[in-house]
């Protein structure tokens, strides 16, 4: 196998972007288009504009984009945005779940014997993608989810061991790593997940079994936030106002 070959099989070039959710907690915003539709305040690109920019960037030529909800307003402007990837879309003829929605949408990827990335169509981040396959391929992984630590929302409060209190921590990071929506799948895996109903209570139990499910630390510093409340959308506008730059 040559270098060239080796390359194109750790890092992937294809990729599924899960974007059929209504976005009831985001109305009056999701009332007329779809969740990742909805644009972060101060950059004029919804979501999923922001997604694939990151995910042509990392390597990735080619994208299927699952629609559900308001699938044409979706559809529209992926028709007319002129971006630096292919994109093809599908939709859903009936709910099927998000591993049955993922296997579905993995059936228009063009190429199936090879790893894809995948994305909740909700997820603002940037990080390398690469460095994430290359994390899957040395632990020979079927699939590889990436891991963030989000900020509680609340302040915390530190005590000793006698209940005095020693400090307020405003929004202290979560001492749990969550699943970020961000993944990583071997070829394989596509015949491992549901015709209908959800790979995280099905596949991915079997294959944190088999140890063959990774999870990739989203490195420190990097950024990541699901956009999921109007409070998520005016955070996120502060939080690039404050880097002076859109991510």
């Amino acid at each position: 196998m040559t270098l060239d070959d080796q390359l194109a099989h750790t890092y992937p070039t294809q990729a599924v972007v899960l974007a059929g959710g209504q976005g009831s907690r985001l109305r009056p915003y999701t009332d007329d288009r779809p969740k990742p539709m909805v644009e972060i305040p101060g950059t004029g690109t919804p979501i999923i504009g922001h997604q694939l920019a990151w995910l042509a960037a990392e390597g990735v030529t080619d994208a299927v984009v699952s629609c559900g909800h308001l699938a044409e307003v979706l559809q529209e402007w992926l028709d007319g945005a002129g971006l630096p990837l292919r994109v093809t879309t599908v939709v859903e003829k009936e709910p099927l779940g998000r591993g049955g929605g993922l296997k579905y949408a993995a059936a228009s990827l063009p190429r199936p014997d090879e790893p894809w990335y995948a994305t909740n169509g909700d997820i603002w981040t940037r990080f390398s993608l690469r460095e994430m396959a290359e994390f899957h391929a040395e632990r020979d992984a079927t699939a590889t989810l990436a891991l963030a630590r989000p900020r509680i929302p609340w302040g915390a409060v530190e005590t000793d061991e006698f209940g005095h209190v020693l400090d307020f921590i405003e929004a202290p990071p979560s001492p749990y790593l969550i699943n970020a929506g961000i993944y990583v799948f071997s070829a394989p895996f596509t015949a491992l997940l549901p015709d209908r109903g959800d790979h995280e209570r099905t596949t991915f139990p079997r294959l944190a079994r088999e140890r063959a499910l990774a999870g990739f630390p989203i490195p420190q510093g990097a950024y990541w936030r699901a956009i999921d409340t109007a409070k998520d959308l005016s955070e996120a506008a502060r939080e690039l106002a404050g880097h002076g730059r859109s991510r």
